[in-house]
């Protein structure tokens, strides 16, 4: 008895992965690169006019697009062309932040 739940654990510990419920790196990763290509097609605008309008080089939107890969700054750059920049400020925030931010709107 002893010996299956202790398999039911370590069965638990592997399926759940080093990062528990989160979600690891690499998957926030793709979960970005998707939502950016979601924000691309509803915009109606090409791998090719994203670069043109944000700057970035098409190589690099085309590897963000396919593996998740990319740089901070290029990928704000791509946001900032998306009109979803301001999706950054609330970022990061320290929680005493969040909370003002949530209580005043600003």
């Amino acid at each position: 008895m002893i010996y299956i739940s202790y398999l039911c654990i370590l069965n638990l510990r592997v399926d759940m992965g080093e990062y528990g419920d989160q979600k690891s790196p690499k998957e926030i990763m793709i979960l970005l690169s998707k939502n950016i290509i979601a924000l691309r097609k509803q915009e109606k605008m090409s791998q090719r006019k994203l670069s043109e309008k944000s700057g970035v080089a098409y190589a690099s939107i085309r590897k963000f697009e396919s593996t998740g890969i990319i740089s901070l700054e290029p990928l704000l750059k791509i946001c900032d062309a998306l009109n979803r920049l301001t999706d950054f400020e609330s970022v990061l925030l320290p929680d005493d932040m969040k909370r003002k931010k949530d209580l005043f709107d600003y």
